[in-house]
């Protein structure tokens, strides 16, 4: 017999947002200093037969290519070499990155290579958005996986495919950074009228400064006069101000795991919540029929199918005025209520305009 249930396994998570001082420094970046993104094309060599395959054309016309500018010319169809894997190479360039500082770089095959390990990046020019080649990366690849085994004897450990080389770049040229200068511009990380109007006050309370927000996203700051010569020092002062920084009543459903989590200042108007479930339970068991010993018949199997529907009585919750997600949470898990209750209720509570919260599902 065999017994068809489904298991939904949840979590949820209640977030406290008491008052509390965060640093500048964890709440806005300064305009233009920023990483910039490289990218670059690159050959893996030196792989036990686990490189790129015939159908990958462009690694054989690279390798052709880099053997040509060693002296050595040779046809891209007249090679077969499975030791070598055209790879893309990506990057970040810090801010302020000076010439011969050396940066992580990630490697990736683009062809039908079946793995990385062991394998070494020969010399691959980075560029950014610009063209312009910022650093030069090269080195032995460490992808964190590996292949073992041949055919259907073998097992795959994490992504082979794909891997790091730890210091692999250096850089050859600065990265385009803007200095701070007489005027500075904060870059709010989460935009927020009532935050970017914090920082303001909180920097003019500290500094002689002349702060003042120009949206919910840039407060702009002029350098007071006693730190004209000393941008950098002003900036580090600036970074350790202590901001209240405001945040917006939501929610965060993911629906496929079953999380939930809420921010502990949502509140919910006086609503009346009339919750039941319904359960279905499909049994399917199998009839076999065997024919006499000798006879012409046909051994037969009959499914026999039953549903049982078992519907509960439904659940009331009454929450009166100023009641907050926290209390509704803790009346349905008294009751025994799933995080999948839970959900559907806060679906249907956001629908009827009594939940005072931005509702996110991912």
């Amino acid at each position: 017999m065999r017994h068809a249930t489904v298991s939904i396994a949840a979590a949820m998570i209640l977030t406290s947002t008491c008052p509390a001082a965060t640093r500048l420094k964890d709440l806005v970046a300064i305009e233009g200093v920023r990483d910039n993104q490289l990218m670059g094309y690159g050959l893996v060599v030196g792989l036990n037969g686990t490189g790129d395959k015939r159908q990958t054309v462009f690694s054989a016309q690279s390798l052709t290519n880099l053997l040509a500018r060693m002296g050595i010319s040779v046809s891209p169809s007249a090679i077969l070499v499975r030791n070598t894997a055209a790879v893309l190479v990506t990057a970040n360039l810090p801010p302020f990155a000076q010439n011969g500082t050396r940066i992580d770089i990630s490697v990736s095959a683009i062809g039908d290579a079946g793995n990385l390990q062991g394998g070494v990046l020969v010399l691959t020019p980075l560029k950014g958005a610009d063209g312009q080649v910022y650093a030069v990366g090269q080195g032995s690849v460490v992808t964190g996986g590996f292949v073992a085994g041949r055919g259907g004897s073998s097992q795959t450990l994490n992504h082979p495919t794909s891997g790091r080389i730890p210091n692999g770049a250096i850089v050859e040229k600065a990265s385009p950074s803007v200095i701070p200068t007489a005027r500075i511009r904060l870059q709010l990380r989460q935009a927020d009228f009532t935050t970017s109007a914090r920082i303001s006050e909180a920097i003019n309370h500290k500094f002689s400064a002349s702060a003042h927000a120009e949206s919910s996203g840039i407060v702009n700051v002029d350098t007071p006069a006693d730190f004209k010569t000393r941008t950098v020092e002003f900036v580090a002062e600036l970074e350790s101000v202590m901001v209240e920084a405001d945040r917006a009543a939501r929610i965060v459903i993911n629906e496929r795991t079953g999380t939930i989590v809420i921010g502990k200042e949502v509140r919910i108007a006086p609503v009346s919540i009339l919750h039941g479930g319904l359960t279905v339970e499909i049994q399917t068991s199998l009839a076999v029929s065997q024919p006499e010993p000798l006879s012409s018949g046909k051994t037969t199997v009959t499914p026999d199918v039953k549903v049982n529907a078992k519907e509960e009585k439904a659940r009331n919750i009454v929450l009166k005025q100023g009641a907050s997600v926290e209390e509704l949470v803790q009346a349905m898990i008294a009751i025994g209520s799933t995080p999948r209750d839970i959900i559907a209720i806060l679906q249907n509570l956001r629908a009827a305009g009594a939940l005072e919260a931005e509702l996110e599902v991912i």
